[in-house]
């Protein structure tokens, strides 16, 4: 199944930052900002979780929620929550399975070296539980703010 506008976004449940476990069943009838980055506390990967963060009150007046997601272990993404006061869940998909489902684990390059790696990716999922936006290969800056912008557009 590709993941495309439109499709029915592949369904999720994951533990999470908080001792929260987070779900799509648990979320249908309101918009997720389902976002997937490499490694937590990275520079890029740092940024990106601020800026969402800086955006939860925008995107909370409109009944978003958004939830970061890799693969590291749970330990990890608590740190990387505390030390930045990150309030909106981290997702761990330590298996691999929903990065798979969502088809972010992708085989990368750097420095000639070919590996597979999480591809920074965010997925808007509408009320309605389909897929309403894709944003791929993701650069950070001005990310956040694109996507506020295409949640209030869904018009809740």
């Amino acid at each position: 199944m590709s993941v495309t506008e439109g499709a029915p976004a592949p369904e999720f449940r994951m533990p999470a930052t908080g001792g929260r476990e987070v779900s799509l069943a648990a979320l249908r009838g309101r918009p997720v900002v389902l976002y997937f980055y490499p490694k937590a506390d990275t520079p890029g990967c740092t940024k990106e979780a601020c800026a969402f963060q800086e955006a939860l009150p925008a995107l909370g007046k409109i009944g978003a929620e958004v939830i970061g997601v890799s693969r590291d272990k749970m330990p990890a993404l608590e740190k990387f929550a505390a030390k930045f006061g990150l309030s909106f869940p981290l997702a761990s998909d330590e298996a691999g399975d929903v990065s798979a489902a969502y088809e972010t684990w992708v085989e990368k390059s750097m420095y000639g070296r070919v590996y597979m790696g999480l591809e920074r990716s965010t997925f808007l999922i509408g009320p309605d539980g389909r897929v309403a936006r894709v944003w791929r290969k993701v650069k950070v800056p001005g990310h956040a703010a694109a996507v506020a912008a295409a949640v209030a557009g869904l018009g809740g």
